[in-house]
């Protein structure tokens, strides 16, 4: 996934869950957070930040010319973009089309925003091996604690139905997985954040217990791209 336009500025306060002050190239500029979660252990006012600017945006009706969408933590960037996982997802299962990758899948009719029961899933496609449909919900996660990438940052009863319905899917003859789309490197593992959201995590196990696939995979950041890299084990 490729962002056109970035530059990389100076965070120095979000005054609310939608905006953000970031100081570029020497002038305070106001931004559109790409993500409506808490984030406070990466907003924090001095850290190097890249936005996105785009010239197009008094044509397009857009409040803001600008985006923000990484945070510097350490020495690597993390795609704070909430719309970007089920993008990286979507091109990552493109590009499934060699028999040997690590699932064991071929993906084709691959679509987007696809209704099933009560609820409207992120992805779906059909195994081109076994003729199997499959379903697919994408998390993006951001929350980093000591090397363990968790989610949810704040309570999902959302989360919680997707999780149930892709179970009774798979009741009904389909193959279902949840894609925890990891925002950054440097994690050695994922997990439920169950000290935040205990519901969530039962749901994952049961989801799981039903026979869904539970896949976790971070995530190579730069300024201006973001890629699904390497498997990370999950621990429920």
């Amino acid at each position: 996934m490729f962002y056109p336009n970035t530059m990389i500025g100076t965070f120095l306060s979000r005054p609310n869950r939608f905006l953000a002050h970031v100081m570029l190239n020497g002038t305070e500029v106001v931004c559109h957070v790409k993500n409506t979660g808490r984030l406070k252990e990466l907003l924090i006012p001095g850290v190097p930040v890249v936005v996105q600017h785009h010239p197009d945006a008094i044509a397009a009706g857009r409040k803001t010319e600008y985006s923000l969408i990484k945070v510097a933590k350490g020495n690597q960037w993390v795609n704070i973009d909430s719309q970007a996982p089920n993008q990286v997802a979507y091109e990552w299962l493109s590009g499934l089309q060699d028999i040997t990758n690590d699932l064991g899948i071929l993906p084709e009719k691959i679509r987007r925003e696809v209704r099933y029961g009560d609820s409207r899933f992120d992805l779906s496609f059909t195994d081109a091996l076994t003729g199997r449909p499959w379903l697919m919900e994408v998390k993006g996660v951001t929350l980093d604690i000591e090397g363990t990438a968790k989610f949810p940052d704040a309570p999902t009863e959302r989360g919680i139905k997707h999780l149930d319905e892709l179970g009774d899917a798979v009741k009904n003859g389909f193959e279902a997985a949840v894609l925890f789309v990891i925002q950054m490197k440097g994690i050695s593992a994922f997990a439920p954040h169950a000290e935040r959201h205990p519901e969530f995590a039962e749901a994952l196990i049961r989801a799981k217990e039903c026979g869904v696939h539970v896949w976790a995979y971070d995530c190579v950041v730069t300024e201006d791209s973001l890629e699904i890299d390497q498997e990370v084990p999950v621990n429920l």
